[in-house]
Order: structure tokens, then sequence, then C-alpha cells
């Protein structure tokens, strides 16, 4: 596998038998006896993955491991993932292990199969998220998939995967804007990123779709008492980390509230998903906040709402946008598909016209600085489309749009604004546009059918 894998732990038969175990999957290893060596050690080096054994003499597993966070932090190196070994069976102090952020754990004696799984598992996690750049658009402040691309792939992962799709949203949150400013605010969001980070598996998908809101779709997880466990690791590290980031007496009841739904051979479309997890944060969050709510179809058809006032309101709140947004919708190919048969559908009913445009790039460039050039165009088209259309990226160096009462008549207006816009952003002279345009009219569909 090639990974550098550094051990540290005081019994030096635990050390030669991990040794012996990573050597065999051809894995450099490095073994060190003591949390002093580590942090000495992790001066000059960056190993992919430590394994840390808890009880040592002098400086334990959980000394070390905050001494080696904060060293990362003050020189503003990257996170190296964490396992903690122990030979106790005590949940309590997985418990402890765990909420203080490490990347998993594992007893000893080791199964050998157990010990390489979970070490790919941390690994592949930490490199996924770095690679994440290369494949979809991210959100520049947390590093999470953005809504658009996170729902696509959220989607995805309902139609395929069995688990829970879960609706996070920060609660008073907005209290730290007016109080601290949105520089804190930013801060806050920056720190509950990485704890998300620290709790979430390599099959697990996260993604941000609103200022204080995040989504994620955890693969393999179909209990109350998963979702209980991590509601509460999150409340309990964010309540840590507020009071780092604005004092013991900041004074605000800064928590994390979640919705769920649990997929199943029955229920797998992320928009009815999405909604039932939706309405459950709803729930939690006028409950009291902080904690969790597990959507139940049981109880949802046996005590319907009373109120069908009070009922439409909640259900347009939950189907409302959660962001004002700007410009075009990007959608993913089933949401784009089920939007543009709504549009046909309607001109056929009601007449009108609308305007079809396939843009496809081409550059000198290769590799990451051309997929760049063609999201920064995604992002100029996007914005310079009203927010009545929709578009679509339809291959790695192709977008796909549709205008309603459009006509082709005023297309050309709208072509020299994204010229100008993308002269601005310094590609005009380094990537080439074509364009093809096609009509969508009430008649012709008439003389089709």
């Amino acid at each position: 596998m090639g990974y550098w894998i550094t051990v540290v732990d005081d019994e030096p038969f635990s050390l030669t038998n991990a040794k012996n175990m990573l050597r065999e999957e051809n894995m450099r290893v490095s073994c060190l006896r003591s949390g002093a060596d580590l942090l000495e050690f992790i001066m000059d080096h960056t190993p992919d993955l430590i394994l840390l054994d808890i009880l040592m003499p002098d400086m334990d597993g959980f000394e070390t491991y905050r001494a080696l966070r904060q060293y990362e932090e003050d020189h503003e190196r990257n996170l190296t993932p964490v396992i903690f070994l122990t030979g106790e069976n005590n949940s309590e102090t997985e418990r402890r292990g765990l909420k203080a952020g490490a990347s998993d754990f594992i007893r000893k004696p080791f199964d050998k199969d157990i010990l390489i799984k979970r070490i790919k598992n941390t690994i592949d996690n930490n490199k996924t998220i770095e690679s994440l750049t290369e494949e979809a658009t991210l959100d520049k402040l947390t590093g999470f998939l953005n809504k658009a691309s996170g729902t696509e792939k959220v989607s995805e992962l309902c139609r395929t995967d069995k688990g829970a799709l879960m609706v996070m949203d920060l609660d008073n949150f907005k209290l730290v804007n007016d109080l601290y400013g949105h520089d804190m605010g930013d801060r806050v969001l920056v720190a509950f990123s990485g704890i998300v980070r620290l709790n979430v598996r390599n099959d697990d998908m996260i993604c941000r779709i609103g200022g204080d809101e995040f989504m994620g779709f955890f693969t393999d997880m179909n209990n109350e008492d998963s979702v209980a466990s991590i509601t509460q690791r999150l409340n309990e590290q964010l309540a840590e980390e507020a009071i780092s980031l604005m004092g013991e007496d900041h004074g605000i009841p800064l928590g994390i509230s979640i919705g769920a739904a649990f997929t199943d051979d029955n229920r797998k479309d992320y928009q009815i998903l999405f909604q039932y997890a939706d309405n459950a944060l709803y729930e939690a969050k006028r409950e009291g906040k902080h904690g969790y709510r597990i959507y139940d179809p049981d109880t949802t058809a046996e005590n319907p709402k009373k109120d069908i006032d009070g009922e439409l309101i909640r259900i347009i709140k939950i189907m409302a946008e959660r962001t004002e947004g700007k410009g075009a919708l990007l959608l993913g190919q089933e949401a784009f598909l089920s939007n543009y048969r709504f549009i046909e559908r309607f001109l056929v009913r009601y007449g009108g016209t609308a305007v079809r445009i396939l843009f496809s790039l081409s550059s000198g460039e290769k590799g990451v600085l051309f997929s760049e050039m063609v999201s920064e165009f995604g992002n100029i088209l996007r914005n310079t489309l009203r927010k009545s259309d929709i578009m679509i990226r339809w291959q790695h160096n192709m977008y796909f749009v549709v205008l309603p009462m459009c006509k082709q008549d005023n297309i050309s207006i709208l072509i020299d604004r994204i010229m100008k816009e993308l002269s601005l952003a310094g590609y005009h002279d380094r990537i080439k546009i074509e364009y093809a345009m096609s009509e969508l009219r009430k008649e012709r569909y008439e003389s089709e059918e």
C-alpha cells in the first residue's frame, strides 16, 4: 500500500507486533516509545497516519494527542489522522477517545485484518477530502461539497446505498454574527466543519446547503443509537470549540440540531427523503434544539396535523430554497430532467417559447487547470443567467442551459455579457467557446403529436 505509519507504544511486544503486520502489507513503519518522542518526531516528518497507545507513562495518549494538534495548529500543518490503541475493554475510554477527535479506535491484541482495514479506510477518507477539488465544486469556506454538487451526489447515494440522510443546522448561530461579527461566524463554521470531518467515515458524504445548514448521507446507518451518538459528539465538541474561539463567558447556546430519515427498499427518492429529514429537523428545533429527531412514517400517519392552514405554511417552508441564491439553478441530471419536462408541458399548455443552448469549451490547457477554467465558466454562466433559467454540466467540458419565456433573437445580448465576464476573469484568450441554439415552441410540439 505504500503508507507511512508511525506507531507510538511503550510496550516493546506491541510495537514489534504492529511493525511486522504493517510491513507485511508493504507499509513503511516508524516505531516510537513515548508521546514526547512523537512530538519531537513530528517536527521533521509527516507520516500518513499515527497509531497512538492511550496508556503510556509520563504522557498518556490523550495528552499526546492534544499536544500534537496544538503543534499542527501553531505551525499551520494539516492534521495527521490518529487511531487510538488500548488494551482495555472499556466503552468509556473509547467514548473519550472519539470525543477527543481521533479517527478510530483499535483494541489490543491486534487482529491484522481489522488493523489493516481501519488504517486504509482512515487514510482513504483523509485523501478523499483532498481530492474532491478535482471531482466537484467545493464550498470555499468549509471545504465540503456545495449545495449543487452535494445534492447530486447525495441523490445518487439515496438511490444506490442504504443509510441515513441527515439535515444538520447550527442552533443560535445568528447570535454569533450579531454579537461577535461575521468573521467570528466564519471561524465557527470552519471549526464545526473540522469537527464534522473528524466524526464521519470514508463512505459518508457531507455538503453545505445554506449559511449554517449542512446535509449528509451516512452509509449503513440505520438505527437511532447511531444518530444519537453523532448528535451528542457534535454538540459536545462544538461547545468546547465555541469556548476556545469566544471565551468561556460567550453566553451563546450554540449547538447542533439534526433531522434524519432512513432509506429502505421503498424509500430511495432524494426529494422525499430530504423533506422527511427536514421535517424531523423542524421538530428537533421546535422541541428544544441541541438534539435530533428521526422521521417516523407510522407516527406521521397516525397523527396528522389538524390545522391544515398551519400544515400548508410548514410545507411551504420545507419546499422553499434555503438561501436566496443568485442566477440560474445548477441542477443534477435527475432534477434537471424533471424541470425540463415541466417547461415542455407548460409551453404546450400555455404557449410561449424557450431557448436551449449547449456550450462546448476547449483549450490548450489540460488536466486540473482546464477543469478549473470550465468550472469558472460555469460560475460565470450561472451568475449571468436569470433565476428562472436552469442549467446542467452535461459533460466535463459542456454546459446545457434552458431559458424559459425567451426568444432566440435576444440571445446575442446574453452571449456578449458572458464573453465580457469571461474577459474580466482573464480567460478570454485561454479558452475557446462554441455554442449551438434551438428554440422550444408550443407550435412545434403540437405538430409532433
